[in-house]
């Protein structure tokens, strides 16, 4: 299984390529877009109800953020319960509640239904405050969710070794495989009669009042609705400016004196920690997760793994760190996902972002939520995760501070590439965006002197891309964009890979 990075998750043995050829020239009821557990699940409820369903992806099943996550499931989210209730009210923080616990009873369903083996447990999640302002956060966190009808309880113990001021577990939480998972989703979903297409990037849309034609990689597919299940659709829509990309880092480390906590934990730190282990060929390995930051806005992306690692090693007998990888989400403007109809699209296309840390669970109940909407036309969770509100009260300070940094991108990005005068000054094992002859270009040297040139302009929203050490990508600061070092599509909203110049020189 490939993914969008260079280094290796820790699920990443556990696939195969699904594909089919010959689907084009047929109309569809459905096409997704997208084969991460937010679009398998929903192609999947979709078939089930009886739809005539596709599945496109524009690499592998797992490729994006599903292959890169740590597949923690929770009924209490990123946004706390009072922040729910503050910004939408009582009676959408307890719906919120629900979200949780029914996406989690949808997976334990599918599991019984199709007999999959993913390495489901039931686990306690342990929630743990460091220093007395964390503690203030945990008491906020513990009062809302009494307000919801949300079990935490505080505990004098937790099964991390690290010092804490106070702490609460809350049951009923779970953990997976994501990728074991949504590859037996995929035998399910063509077993019902579902196509899967890999390789196949999806470049744009027509809609027409009777269907809407998909431009794909692989020629033109018909479809009546589109679900678009890629974080962000391509072109441009609302969601560019409600969303912010984010990068997440994970190492899974042996331990010495095999100390495993059984169950799940985060710290409330900003960015958080967080615990679990996971057995892979027999053994047991500890994943720990946290150094978040915005897609493109650090220099250092090998310092963030460092760092992870460093901190963890205060804590824990480490013995070696046997994967390391990085993953990416996007969060919302006022805190709760975007599920449902596109803005500015006639009703038939649908699309699911902004789940935060949270894609798993938000990932599976997007397929009920969109099921509904096309199969009965209402869902209970329409209005709430609506894609086209805008919450000024909730989220008009996030939406102005990520619009601000996109401006502020433009033009810092220009004015570094002002400052580069010429192509000698990248060196060996270095990345750079360059100005040469008046263009700004993105460049990768080997550590053998080969060359990879390009033009450093996403072509999203031409913004100026930034070297991922970490992955060896280049990322777009604006709206989370990624390129091999090639220039090659690894994440969209963008569909055209960076333009690559030819040359047969090493300079």
């Amino acid at each position: 299984m490939y993914r969008d990075g260079a280094r290796k998750s820790i699920w990443q043995e556990e696939i195969r390529r699904f594909s089919s050829d010959a689907v084009l020239n047929q109309a569809f009821d459905v096409a997704i877009v997208g084969g991460g557990i937010t679009g398998v699940s929903t192609a999947l409820k979709l078939q089930q109800s009886g739809k005539k369903c596709i599945l496109l992806e524009a690499s592998n099943i797992g490729f994006g953020t599903t292959g890169g996550a740590t597949a923690h499931l929770n009924n209490f989210f990123d946004t706390t319960y009072n922040e729910a209730i503050s910004s939408f009210g009582l009676d959408n923080a307890r719906l919120l509640a629900e979200v949780g616990t029914e996406a989690i009873g949808i997976i334990q369903n599918n599991i019984r239904s199709f007999n999959i083996d993913c390495d489901f447990e039931e686990k306690s999640a342990y929630l743990f405050a460091l220093d007395k302002e964390q503690q203030k956060q945990l008491k906020d966190i513990v009062d809302g969710a009494s307000k919801v009808d949300v079990e935490i309880n505080y505990t004098e113990e937790i099964p991390f070794p690290v010092p804490f001021k106070e702490a609460v577990v809350i049951p009923g939480q779970a953990q997976f495989h994501p990728v074991k998972y949504i590859k037996a989703l995929c035998e399910a979903f063509q077993n019902l009669g579902g196509i899967i297409q890999g390789d196949c990037l999806c470049e744009n849309h027509d809609e027409h009042e009777e269907e809407i034609i998909l431009k794909t990689s692989k020629g033109e597919i018909r479809a009546e609705h589109v679900v678009y299940a890629t974080h962000i659709p391509p072109g441009m829509s609302l969601l560019h400016t409600t969303n912010a990309p984010y990068r997440s880092y994970a190492i899974a480390f042996s331990l010495k004196d095999n100390a495993y906590p059984g169950d799940l934990g985060y710290d409330l730190a900003d960015p958080y920690h967080y615990y679990r282990i996971q057995e892979i060929d027999g053994e047991n390995l500890l994943i720990a997760g946290g150094e978040d930051h915005k897609t493109g806005h650090e220099e250092d992306t090998g310092a963030c793994f460092s760092r992870l690692e460093n901190y963890v090693r205060q804590y824990f007998n480490v013995d070696t760190a046997r994967y390391s990888w990085s993953s990416q989400y996007y969060e919302p403007a006022d805190g709760f996902p975007y599920i449902g109809k596109l803005p500015s699209s006639k009703g038939k296309i649908f699309t699911a972002t902004g789940f935060s840390g949270n894609g798993m669970i938000f990932g599976t109940i997007t397929s009920k939520i969109i099921t509904d909407l096309i199969v009965t036309g209402s869902s209970r969770y329409e209005k709430m995760f609506s894609p086209s509100r805008i919450k000024p009260i909730a989220g008009f300070t996030e939406f102005v501070k990520e619009n601000a940094v996109v401006a502020y991108d433009f033009i810092k990005d220009k004015l570094f590439a002002e400052k580069i005068s010429s192509l000698a000054e990248v060196k060996e094992g270095e990345a750079k965006v360059v100005k040469y002859e008046g263009d700004s270009y993105a460049v990768y040297k080997e550590t053998n002197g080969k060359m990879h040139l390009m033009k450093s302009t996403c072509s999203h929203a031409l913004c100026e891309v930034r070297w991922n050490s970490a992955e060896l990508s280049w990322d777009c600061p604006c709206h989370g964009s990624r390129f091999n070092v090639n220039g090659k599509m690894l994440t969209g909203p963008a569909v055209k890979d960076l333009p690559r110049i030819e040359s047969e020189s090493e300079l």
